[in-house]
């Protein structure tokens, strides 16, 4: 059975060293080397392309916590301080389908196996050979849906771990556990990743310019590639040399190898002297050392003993130290507990006044809705006085028409009267100039009076002063006067 695999190959291949000529001259630098079109532009400009990339660097960010999951499986102890439970729980959980998946996996292929091997014998018994295509088939019907699971976990860490950076963050620093197969996976992503970045920054123009640069090139790896088949001809025939020259070169050194051999033995004898002249040396050196490490064994007891000294110190140092530590934690305890029944005591007064502030906001509400309704009252009733007052205006306007009417009628009603009078004393005055003297007092006395009374009536009321002082003007000497007097007195 063919299971679903993923297959990732290098995307670059190394050279093949055994086809490359050797040089015996020195290299030079062409003078005519093409270089390759670069993009005008360094970062990206168009929403799609930014889109591309964010899509891509998703991708390549969730390939790498997918393929460590194997190793998260495997390394239970990866998982210790990740905070919470849930992505640790998730990776159970895929661990025992992972588990499950295998053990199918496991059964199938040993089905599979006695299969072939019924069928390879011939088997006679039929009735064995159904059972056991039938279990087959049942094992890989039930195959898809534990892949399906598995995929599904796969997906539910994938969405813990991108919901949870932390835990993210602490899965990728176990990079070192990646298979060397996903490590190269992901290489190959991220050189993908480079090519589409430096694609989605070429335009057409330069794609085209990109397109003419590689058609060059390719002809000038075909002119190169002649070049080098010659080379490599040329190279097999002085190879054919060098190793006529190599046999050559080995028969001398067999020579040289049988004259060494006759050097060492020669040298065996100069070794075993060497080799008396060490051992002695040798136990000298053995006496002085024994010496050396009696004495080093004197300096380890005395360090020892201040060893023990120092210990003893250091404890009844960390004894005092611990009792310290203590009663400080003591006293912190008592302030954090004083602190918690004052907090519950600024709880509770803090409720109350909140309780109380609750109460306030609605009786403001209703002293609100009260204040509008006054307000609205109150809008009315001054409408109400502006209309009282228009009607007030009004009859007042009206009673000083009908006062100064009434008054204009009184005024020439007493110019009437005065003229009158003025026109029977004319009449009378050619009598006589005794009679006449006494007319014109009379008539003086008279005429002040009656005039200065009614204008004296009509001034005080400030309506018709400017019509009676013009009806007596112009009138004699007498009248002058008396108009006068009367008239002052008016205007008091």
């Amino acid at each position: 059975m063919a299971l679903d695999t993923l297959a990732v190959t290098p995307l670059h291949q190394g050279p093949s060293f055994s086809k490359m000529p050797l040089r015996t001259e020195a290299w030079q630098k062409p003078g005519n080397l093409v270089k390759p079109p670069v993009p005008s532009k360094s970062k990206l400009t168009t929403i799609e392309a930014k889109r591309i990339m964010s899509v891509l660097d998703e991708a390549i960010y969730k390939v790498e916590l997918v393929t460590l999951l194997s190793y998260a499986i495997t390394h239970p102890e990866a998982l210790e301080g990740m905070p919470g439970e849930g992505v640790a729980a998730a990776v159970r959980e895929h661990q025992d389908l992972c588990q499950v998946l295998l053990g199918t996996i496991g059964d199938l292929q040993e089905k599979e196996l006695q299969l072939q091997a019924a069928e390879d014998e011939e088997a006679e018994e039929e009735a064995w050979f159904q059972d056991c295509l039938a279990a087959t088939a049942q094992l890989k019907t039930s195959l898809q849906p534990q892949m399906q699971k598995v995929r599904d976990s796969s997906r539910d860490i994938l969405r813990l771990l991108l919901t949870d950076p932390p835990a993210a963050r602490l899965l990728r620093l176990q990079a070192l556990g990646r298979s060397p197969e996903a490590q190269r996976f992901i290489e190959g992503l991220e050189e993908l990743r480079g090519f589409l970045f430096e694609r989605l920054l070429t335009s057409p123009m330069e794609a085209r310019d990109r397109a003419q640069f590689i058609q060059d090139i390719t002809r000038r790896h075909r002119r190169n590639q002649e070049v080098i088949d010659a080379l490599e001809t040329e190279l097999t025939a002085r190879m054919k040399n060098r190793d006529s020259e190599v046999e050559k070169e080995n028969f001398v050194i067999q020579e040289l190898k049988n004259h060494l051999h006759q050097v060492l033995k020669f040298s065996e004898s100069s070794l075993l002297r060497t080799k008396q002249e060490a051992e002695k040396q040798q136990k000298a050196d053995s006496r002085a050392s024994q010496a050396r490490l009696a004495k080093l064994q004197q300096e380890i007891l005395t360090l020892r003993s201040q060893y023990h000294n120092l210990v003893m110190e250091n404890r009844e140092a960390e004894q005092a130290l611990r009792k310290k530590k203590y009663k400080v934690e003591t006293e912190i305890e008592n302030w954090i507990q004083k602190y918690d029944s004052e907090m519950s005591e600024k709880q509770e007064e803090y409720e109350d006044l909140d309780l109380i502030h609750k109460e306030e906001k609605l009786q403001l509400e209703e002293l609100k809705l009260r204040h509008a309704v006054l307000v609205e009252e109150f809008s009315q009733i001054l409408a109400e006085r502006e209309v009282n007052a228009k009607k007030r205006m009004e009859a007042e306007r009206e009673m000083l028409r009908m006062i100064r009417a009434a008054t204009l009628i009184q005024a020439v009603w007493k110019g009437y009267l005065v003229r009158s009078m003025l026109k029977s004393k004319r009449k009378k005055r050619v009598k006589g100039k005794g009679k006449g003297k006494g007319l014109s007092q009379i008539k003086g006395k008279g005429l002040g009076q009656v005039k200065g009374k009614g204008l004296g009536q009509v001034k005080g009321k400030g309506q018709v002063k400017g019509k009676g002082q013009g009806l007596g003007k112009g009138k004699g000497k007498e009248k002058g006067k008396g108009k006068g007097k009367e008239k002052g007195k008016g205007k008091k």
